[in-house]
This record gives structure tokens, C-alpha cells and sequence, in this order.
């Protein structure tokens, strides 16, 4: 077999199982890239990429460009000599100069099934939607975001109650898997290479405050959805006495109830009842601005609310 000289992209705990697949193969993983040290937690203290670690761990040499683009970074990657490139959520575009340095190319790992939910979040949005069902796709880089030709599609289904944290487990499990069949492909010159239908593409853009804030006018089950969707971050936020209180834990109720969009409507001993655009919506898991996530029967106890109250 052919031993590959790969370097490895990537940054978040997402991209961890990938590059320790690749690092436990047959193969060399001979450079990590992945993003600068940042501030993390209440002391900012600078704090190493889960990526980072892993490489360091494995004593694989790593390098940190702020940017991936300069002359300099291309340089350090040209030095390494890559039979090939393999990129999981690095979050950085990639340029042409770049794509074109491995003989075998550039390819990636991007957890959705493409070209549905292109962008940052795929995996956020396929709950906040609803979907049933989403996936990872592996594919060859080109110059445009997550547009490339595909090379391997495996779908998971999600659950009507699941989380994105729960989703975004199983997928970099799978993701591993995946990306290990395409790059023995790869070498067996037997890899696929499947366009994209560009006219079904559909986007998954970086989250915004905006997309947090849940509006009590829609329906229950998209308030459901879009906390789900949101769990364990950042998280959708509602206020309540003008407070911002985190929504971590939901229950669709009466589908169909129309009420008060906001308005408290039921106190349980364990949850409390909110009415929404279409049906309402029952509370379990919270958390009050600056507190620790509590379930709703400490809620209930420590803040009292009151039926007939509003949550904006």
C-alpha cells in the first residue's frame, strides 16, 4: 500500500476522531494546521485548539497561521511536501495556490449531505429545521464554500428530542469512518467524483444573536426545534421580568391550543406552560442570566412565576 504523506486541518473537538483516525492508519500524518491559541473562559487565558492538543499529544508538528492565505503559510505548507491535504472544520477558505500543492488534492470532511446546509452550521440548523435526517459528505475542494464535487454521503437519522450536541457526537464518529474509505479510494484510484446539484443548495450561515432570541409568535414545535437546535450553544434566550433567562429543555403540548403568544398559562411541579403562536410550549430545563442551568421546579421555587405572566 502506499503510505501518504497528509496534512491534517482542522480546529474544534469535531475534527479530534478525524485526525486520530488518520494518525492510527497507515499512513503519515506529517503537519496540523489548526487556528491560533485564543482567550477562553473568565480569566481569558489563552487555550490551545482541541485539535492542537491532539497533534501535540501524538508529537505530530503543528502550525498556527492567522491567516492561511499568505505567502508564508503557503510556504510552510509547500515545505511539508503533502501527497494530500484533508480539511474538518478548520474554518479558514482554502486558496487556490493551496488546493493545487498535494498531487491527490484537497479534500473535506463537512457534516451535513451536501449540497443541503452548505456554510458554518450545518449541524445547528438541520435541528433548528427539524430535519429527520442529516449526514456527513466528503468531497474535493474547490475555490467556493462546501461547493465541491463529492466523493462519499453517509445519512443519520435525528431524533424527534435530540440536541445538536447529541447530533454533533454521532456525526464526528462517522465523519472518521468516512473520511478513512475516501482516502483508501483515494489511493485505489477508485474515488468517485460526484458534482453537485447547486440549484438544491441550501445555506447554513454562522448563528446570531438574532437567531437565539426565541419569538414567542411562532409555532411551538419551531421554539422546540430551535432550542434543541441551540443545546448545548449557545443556547436560545427568552426574558422573563425582563431578565434573559437561557431555554435549555422543551416539551410540545396542545399542538394546536391557539393563545397569548408569551403568556405563562400553567404552573407544574416540575415544569411550567408557555402559549405560543400555535400550540404551547412546556419548560423543563432553564437558566437565569449570570446562574447555573436548573431545572424548572428550582425555577419555579426561586423566581415564582405567576400564570397569566409574560415571557418576552
Amino acid at each position: 500500500m502506499t503510505k501518504l504523506r497528509i496534512v491534517f486541518m482542522g480546529t474544534p473537538d469535531f475534527a479530534v476522531p478525524c485526525l486520530e483516525t488518520l494518525q492510527g492508519g497507515p499512513h503519515e500524518v506529517i503537519g496540523v494546521v489548526t487556528q491560533p491559541d485564543r482567550p477562553k473562559g473568565r480569566g481569558q487565558k489563552f487555550t490551545a485548539s482541541p485539535v492542537k492538543e491532539t497533534a501535540l499529544a501524538h508529537n505530530i508538528p503543528v502550525f498556527q497561521p492567522e491567516k492561511i492565505k499568505t505567502e508564508a503559510a503557503v510556504e510552510a505548507l509547500r515545505a511539508w511536501n503533502p501527497d494530500l491535504i484533508v480539511v474538518v472544520a478548520f474554518g479558514q477558505l482554502l486558496s487556490p495556490v493551496i488546493l493545487k500543492l498535494p498531487p491527490l488534492g484537497c479534500i473535506n470532511v463537512h457534516a451535513s449531505l451536501l449540497p443541503c446546509y452548505r456554510g458554518a452550521a450545518p449541524i445547528h440548523w438541520a435541528v433548528i429545521n427539524g430535519e429527520n435526517k442529516s449526514g456527513v459528505t466528503t468531497m474535493y475542494m474547490d475555490e467556493g464554500m462546501d461547493t465541491g464535487d463529492m466523493l462519499l454521503k453517509e445519512e443519520v437519522l435525528i431524533g424527534r428530542e435530540e440536541t445538536t450536541g447529541q447530533l454533533y457526537e454521532k456525526l464526528k464518529h462517522v465523519g472518521a469512518a468516512l473520511l478513512a474509505q475516501s482516502v483508501q479510494l483515494l489511493i485505489e484510484n477508485r474515488a468517485p467524483r460526484i458534482p453537485q446539484d447547486h440549484v438544491k443548495a441550501t445555506h447554513a450561515p454562522m448563528l446570531s444573536r438574532q437567531t437565539e432570541r426565541i419569538d414567542w409568535t411562532c409555532p411551538a414545535e419551531a421554539i422546540h426545534n430551535l432550542v434543541r437546535g441551540l443545546n448545548p450553544w449557545p443556547g436560545s434566550f427568552a426574558f422573563h421580568r425582563g431578565k434573559l433567562v437561557k431555554i435549555w429543555r422543551t416539551q410540545v403540548v396542545n399542538g394546536n391550543f391557539s393563545g397569548q403568544p408569551g403568556r405563562i398559562s400553567k404552573i407544574n411541579e416540575d415544569s411550567f406552560v408557555v402559549e405560543t403562536g400555535k400550540g404551547m410550549l412546556e419548560i423543563y430545563e432553564l437558566q437565569p442570566e449570570s446562574k447555573r442551568r436548573m431545572n424548572s421546579r428550582e425555577y419555579i421555587t426561586g423566581y415564582s412565576p405567576a400564570i397569566g405572566e409574560k415571557m418576552e
